[in-house]
């Protein structure tokens, strides 16, 4: 089981990015899944998350800007970030608790590569 995000760049302040993450391999099921994010001499933050019920929440640095959707049939996750600005700048890592095997007891905690977003102002 891999978690595999993209979508990062460089982008001018006020600009828009959108990241994906896609769950790879054989699941019983991927529960709450989530947006962090790390900015170089910073801890790791978490941005935006969606649980299976597609219940959303946000940081409050982003509410407004940014869109968490996920899609439970084929086990991705996007995220919409309009009217970025410099501080939004961190490698962005997606995260997700999976229930990977129904002789498991209990679901995994799962993170991505990391995917880096560069907001030039």
């Amino acid at each position: 089981v891999q978690l595999q995000a993209s979508g990062g760049g460089l982008v001018q302040s006020g600009g828009s990015l959108r990241l994906s993450c896609t769950v790879s391999g054989s699941v019983v099921s991927v529960n709450a899944m989530a947006w962090y994010r790390q900015a170089p001499g910073k801890q790791r933050e978490l941005v935006a998350g969606a649980t299976r019920a597609l219940v959303t929440n946000y940081a409050d640095s982003v509410k407004g800007r940014f869109t968490v959707t996920r899609d439970n049939a084929k086990n991705t996750m996007l995220l919409q970030m309009n009217r970025l600005e410099p501080e939004d700048t961190a490698v962005y890592y997606c995260n997700a608790d999976i229930w990977v095997s129904y002789e498991d007891e209990h679901s995994e905690d799962y993170w991505g590569q990391g995917t880096q977003v560069t907001v030039s102002s």
